[in-house]
């Protein structure tokens, strides 16, 4: 929905101002300074949220509102009362007349101080054509009480029969008092639980340390604030230390707790090059690192936004409630106004009393408070829990559609594997060591920069050989490379290359065969013009690939893999994972054209990559999901970024979007089983048979419990384990 500010002159524009403040019911409802929601009436909060919120203003207001009105509403509810109750003997300690006016006395500041904002709220709701819950406790309370005004100050105006011996009139002070304070009682609840919806934001926003330590010119540490930390920075991490901000390793070597980013577990061990993620905390080593992104443009800064701006958001489901919302309220108001006439007419003496009853307590028990909290608090709840685990969730549309997805399309490299080829396999000639052959081949390709000479170049740094400059260094097209290192003639390739130089490998070349039809690269090292060794390079399938997929199909989810790849490699991987629909050398411009055809086929498509090539397809689907470990397009091409980029985090999505749904389906069959057997009861439909009119303050009550049931259920999802 656009953004809209609806406090100007009563007409709806786009505000010129910064946006600093929004609706929690309504997101698309913002202003630039504080005030109420004109839609709902709810009090609007800061967009951007800080790690040290303050005060909560509107929670202070409310409470003092309450427990004053609190103290005054309850001698007015003893005196109204304790009147009926001839054992209590109030009737003769106190008279009638002046027990109603010491009513009126108390329950005065009550309903026009402590239930003020109820009626602001109304009035505004009545100016913008937007009835809501606030509409009905006004029309409610305020009815009760400007009925016991006339009454006491002009009782003259009523028949005779509705007067008593001393020529008083029957109040509903008590009414109009007691339903003002358990208004605002379940207005303090539910304000509390607002705020513990922002509890992972909070959370979020503490890991970031306040200082770090700069190194200087000289090598000197100097602690500074976050703010001047620039890219580019050199700053030391201690033992037990935050990172201050995303960058590299340097120098040093530790383990490093990303559970409260990425959701994993164990502490990851991280070396020079390895990246570190702003807000994790260093648990052993002392580390160097280059800051590398800082401000907004860190992890954590963009996860907390991500998550901010999701839990403003509405899920389609939240239609449901308002339109239905849109109709309730004055569907509200006729059956009020009709059951006042019905009893004004067939109602027994005192008709006029009865009238009043029933008419106020449908407005109060009618209020849609439950409705209108029932989709809210549940997605803002779920999209904190999914934060806390690593699933950043960008709306709360997405949140709902992951649960009804049937289609996983995943791209190969990167997202079902690692996206870094290792080498997996050296198979040595006769008379050759690994610790020999590895070193020499390292020296070839040290200078490349193709991803499977950095794989070997890896592997020989485990094995602790020295790395030598090559001579006569030559490479030959889509063959291979030879030279010369430390004398000794080294050539390294394809079976091509070899053909060439007329060296045959014999038994080793059916075992390169076999490691090929794995989904492995076979690259052949002759050594002094003789078979030397085979080296296989593949890129390994996370660790969590395998039983992921198995548990998404055991869902009935359908996986199928994207990949550019050539069909050989792309029928390995699999034939290793189960996957049984293939699409290999598919051009990047090709993978969103795919997705789109299934779309067409009346599947409901997840995609899942990693790479820009990734990007469109991500677009394309009805839900992308993006690796958190890869680039910067893919995750803002996708609704749902997994932080670790480990596939499970989809299994762990989809748990959340049902546990999700479910809460919301359970609040809104509550809310709306709530109405449909409260507002009946409230008219006096039970009267007939069982002599039962309900009073409003029971009417009160019940809506409050109501909210508070709502929200209770919503904050449960905090417990769900994923």
């Amino acid at each position: 929905m656009p953004t809209v500010d609806l406090f100007a002159a009563g007409q709806i524009s786009a505000p010129l101002a910064v946006v600093l403040y929004a609706c929690p019911m309504h997101s698309q409802v913002r202003h630039d300074g504080p005030g109420n929601c004109p839609i709902c009436g709810m009090t609007l909060e800061p967009v951007k949220a800080t790690a040290e919120p303050g005060a909560n203003e509107e929670l202070a207001d409310i409470s003092r509102r309450f427990w004053i009105g609190l103290a005054l509403a309850l001698p007015v509810f003893f005196l109204e009362m304790g009147s009926h109750i001839p054992a209590l003997g109030l009737n003769r300690l106190v008279t009638e007349r002046t027990s109603i006016w010491v009513q009126f006395v108390l329950s005065t500041p009550v309903v026009l101080w402590a239930g003020w904002p109820f009626f602001e709220r109304a009035a505004a709701s009545f100016v913008h054509r937007s009835l809501n819950m606030f509409s009905l406790v006004a029309l409610g309370t305020g009815t009760s009480y400007l009925y016991s005004l006339v009454a006491t100050l002009a009782p003259g105006l009523f028949p005779v029969e509705f007067r008593h011996g001393d020529g008083m009139v029957p109040a509903y002070f008590e009414a109009a008092s007691v339903i003002t304070v358990l208004v605002l009682l379940g207005q303090m609840l539910e304000s509390r639980a607002r705020e513990q919806t922002g509890g992972a934001i909070q959370a979020l926003l503490k890991l970031a340390p306040k200082t770090a330590r700069r190194l200087t010119a000289s090598g000197k540490d100097e602690e500074v604030s976050l703010e001047k930390v620039q890219v580019g920075d050199r700053l030391r991490v201690r033992p037990g230390d935050g990172v201050p901000v995303d960058g590299a390793v340097i120098e040093g070597q530790g383990a490093v707790d990303e559970s409260m980013v990425t959701g994993e577990s164990m502490p990851v061990a991280k070396h020079p090059g390895d990246k570190l993620i702003g807000g994790t905390l260093n648990g052993t080593g002392s580390l160097i690192m280059r800051a590398d992104k800082v401000g907004a443009d860190t992890m954590l800064a963009r996860i907390v936004t991500m998550v901010a701006d999701a839990q403003r958001s509405r899920a389609p489901i939240q239609r449901l409630a308002d339109t239905a919302s849109g109709y309730f309220v004055p569907a509200v108001i006729v059956m009020a106004v009709l059951a006042f006439l019905a009893w004004s007419i067939w109602g027994p003496p005192p008709a006029l009393s009865h009238a009043l009853i029933a008419a106020v307590s449908v407005l109060i028990i009618a209020c849609p408070c439950a409705l209108g909290l029932a989709t809210p608090m549940s997605i803002g709840v779920g999209i904190g829990k999914g934060a806390a685990a690593g699933i950043l969730i960008k709306s709360a549309e997405a949140l709902e559609q992951m649960e009804r997805v049937d289609t996983l399309v995943v791209d190969k490299t990167g997202t079902l594997t690692e996206g870094k080829p290792k080498v997996t396999t050296v198979l040595m000639a006769p008379g050759f060591s690994e610790s020999e052959i590895m070193p020499l081949a390292a020296s070839l390709e040290r200078s490349s920069e193709h991803p499977l000479a950095a794989a070997i170049v890896a592997a020989a740094a485990d094995c602790g050989g020295a790395i030598h400059e090559p001579t006569g260094f030559a490479s030959v097209t889509g063959q291979g490379v030879t030279g010369k290192v430390g004398g000794r003639s080294v050539a390294l390739g394809n079976m091509k290359l070899m053909a060439g130089l007329g060296i045959r490998f014999g038994e080793l070349e059916k075992k390169a065969e076999a490691l090929r039809r794995d989904g492995a690269t076979a690259l052949f090292l002759a050594l002094d013009d003789k078979p030397g060794a085979v080296i296989a390079i593949a890129d390994p399938i996370k660790s969590s690939t395998k039983a992921t997929l198995a548990l998404l199909r055991k869902r009935g989810i359908q996986v199928v893999m994207l990949t550019g790849d050539n069909k050989t490699t792309a029928s390995a991987v699999a034939r290793t994972l189960s996957i049984t629909e293939v699409e290999a050398d598919v051009l990047p411009q090709d993978k969103a054209g795919f997705v789109k055809r299934l779309v067409a086929e009346g599947r409901i498509v997840a995609m899942a990559g990693d790479g820009v090539n990734d990007a469109a397809a991500l677009a394309e689907a009805d839900i992308g999901i993006a690796m958190g470990t890869g680039t910067e397009v893919a995750m803002q091409s996708a609704a749902i970024t997994l932080v670790k980029g480990d596939l499970a985090g989809i299994e762990r999505a989809m748990v959340l979007s049902r546990a999700t749904m479910r809460n919301i389906r359970e609040n809104l069959v509550f809310a709306f089983a709530y109405n449909a057997i409260g507002i009946p009861i409230a008219a006096g439909v039970l009267y007939p048979a069982f002599g039962i009119l309900l009073s409003p303050i029971i009417g009160a009550l019940a809506m409050s419990l109501s909210s508070v049931s709502v929200i209770t259920n919503a904050l449960r999802l905090r417990g769900l384990k994923l």
